[in-house]
């Protein structure tokens, strides 16, 4: 039987992220068939009544959707601290009035997380303690694994659970399905029968107020380096064994190692670009460099695209691409597997609508696989037709399933502590090519698909 946690501890409570996210997302965990009794304390550095953060709590939960009679009596028994929780002190405070196992969620900003996290090698953790730890996971390859040090010396990396919520969703988890249970698409699944892989999260958001972490990202940290670099993985990943939290991150981080920036070329396997004015769905956007926060000289990227490659036998010579990016015309977020084509087609064949593929879409969850017949009228015309199918939702949304695995203490969909170093490893001599002003920073109009020059 699982051993759940009893207290689930927020540091960072009066934050966007708790209100945005976590809140409705415990609400749906609650209201769900895997939901179970726990205590909530909210814990803030500004002050806060009880009965303030109750009607927070209660605002969250509606707005998710959620009206259970467990999520209602959680939310009812939810109690406040504030405290500074970079101070011993307070932190002994506040694991004292834990029920439990209790599990802490650094739902704070990056250097804030990181004062905490030394500030609790001072304090007495109770036994089988959970963390669980928003990305960045670090700024760079020895930051990263830093603090992956100083975690070691609170709790074992198997109660450490680092949240990427893109492995939560209903579509990336479905991949494992779509690849393990299907003979049709494992036996292809090589560099024998595919060309090439592309995986995009191009979003028509700009900055959106976020210029405080943003601007010192950019679109490369921010999505690639950690989300998109995931989600490839677990496409490109060997069978595992099992579904065991082991064995899958096991896989993920094997995948991991064998890759590289393309012909290990960090100046020719990238390129960015940072996005102007313009107007999307009737909003007016200014250009990036003149969002409130922005600061022009530091040259951030808006739309980052990375090329990879994985040097293994399954793998070699398929170029991986990887992009995303901001303020771009059209919302698109999906894997697209591109097959190699036919060998030969037999003379009397008329048309060419190139080789088939396989895309997988994040937003809406669906799987679309193009396939070449014979046309209409012509029987000798080869036209373009496309299998679809919808996934059905899952029980529960992203952050639904990240805590669940946090409350449960499954590990299965965190990323491991040598897997973001790996990422990092990645895309570590891309940026410095980009710091180096190896690469020039292109420009696009907000509201285009890029620079036109990408085209």
């Amino acid at each position: 039987m699982v051993d759940h946690i009893g207290t689930l501890v927020i540091l960072g409570a009066g934050g966007d992220l708790t209100k945005r996210l976590l809140l409705p997302g415990l609400g749906q965990l609650l209201g769900s068939s895997r939901g179970y009794d726990l205590r909530l304390i909210g814990v803030g550095f500004d002050p806060m009544t009880d009965s303030e953060w109750r009607a927070r709590v209660i605002d969250s939960f509606t707005a998710g959707g959620v009206a259970s009679t467990r999520a209602t009596t959680v939310a009812k028994n939810s109690v406040y601290l504030q405290a500074d929780v970079t101070r011993p002190a307070d932190l002994t405070r506040i694991l004292a009035a834990a029920v439990g196992r209790p599990a802490l969620y650094f739902a704070l900003p990056p250097q804030v997380t990181i004062a905490t996290i030394a500030a609790l090698e001072k304090v007495g953790m109770p036994k089988g303690t959970v963390l669980g730890l928003e990305k960045p996971f670090g700024t760079d390859l020895r930051s990263a694994q830093a603090l992956n040090r100083q975690l070691a010396k609170l709790v074992p990396e198997k109660h450490i659970h680092r949240v990427d919520h893109f492995l939560g969703k209903s579509t990336v988890l479905n991949l494992l399905g779509l690849r393990f249970a299907n003979r049709i698409f494992e036996q292809v699944w090589s560099a024998e029968h595919i060309e090439r892989v592309d995986i995009v999260f191009d979003e028509t958001l700009g900055l959106e107020g976020r210029a405080g972490y943003y601007d010192k990202a950019g679109a490369l940290v921010d999505m690639i380096q950690s989300h998109l670099l995931l989600v490839m993985a677990l496409a490109a990943m060997e069978p595992p064994s099992s579904l065991d939290a082991d064995d899958l991150r096991g896989s993920m981080a094997q995948v991991l190692r064998a890759t590289h920036a393309w012909k290990r070329n960090a100046v020719s396997a990238g390129r960015r670009a940072r996005y102007g004015a313009g107007t999307i769905e009737g909003r007016k956007l200014p250009a990036y460099v003149k969002e409130a926060g922005v600061h022009p000289e530091l040259d951030t990227e808006t739309l980052a695209e990375v090329t990879v490659g994985i040097e293994n036998w399954r793998w070699a010579g398929v170029p991986f691409r990887l992009r995303s990016g901001k303020a771009i015309a059209d919302k698109r977020q999906q894997i697209v597997v591109t097959f190699k084509d036919v060998p030969h087609r037999p003379y009397g064949f008329t048309g060419n609508p190139g080789p088939a593929r396989l895309i997988i879409s994040l937003t809406p969850d669906s799987i679309e696989l193009d396939l070449n017949i014979n046309g209409e009228g012509d029987p000798f015309s080869l036209d373009r037709v496309s299998l679809d199918v919808e996934f059905a939702e899952g029980e529960l949304g992203p952050y639904g399933e990240v805590l669940h695995g946090i409350l449960s203490d499954d590990t299965t969909l965190s990323v491991r502590a040598d897997a973001v170093e790996e990422c990092w490893r990645i895309v570590a001599p891309i940026l410095s090519a980009w710091r180096k002003n190896s690469v020039p920073i292109d420009s696009y109009r907000a509201g285009s698909a890029g620079p036109t020059a990408w085209r």
